[in-house]
């Protein structure tokens, strides 16, 4: 496994294009499903072409299949990567909230201090 990388974000605000809260996030993850589902497919379908052309049967196959530790491993990284990604809008926003009530209160002790 390959150790994560750090999360770049962009800076600014986002566009918003739907008045109801929380549907910006939610077509953002739609998309990215959609993406995943589209390659996914492409794979599925270019794996069965190939397979059908030297007269494998992969259904069987895939059925009899049983799985190792490294490979189980390396499919909850990729599992894990598309959460990180389906998810990114929402954690960004709970990130800029939460560095907003850190400056927030920062500048309250602050000002409060200076009063007092």
């Amino acid at each position: 496994m390959s150790a994560p990388r750090p999360q770049r974000h962009s800076r600014g605000k986002r566009p918003q294009f739907f008045t109801t809260s929380g549907m910006d996030e939610v077509m953002s993850m739609i998309i990215v499903l959609a993406q995943e589902l589209s390659v996914l497919r492409d794979r599925v379908d270019a794996i069965e072409r190939v397979s059908a052309a030297h007269g494998l049967d992969l259904a069987k196959e895939i059925e009899a299949l049983v799985l190792d530790q490294e490979a189980l491993d390396a499919r909850e990284l990729r599992r894990q990567q598309l959460f990180e990604r389906l998810y990114y809008l929402v954690c960004k926003q709970a990130h800029e909230l939460q560095q907003d009530e850190s400056k927030q209160g920062y500048d309250q002790v602050i000002t409060e201090t200076a009063q007092a």
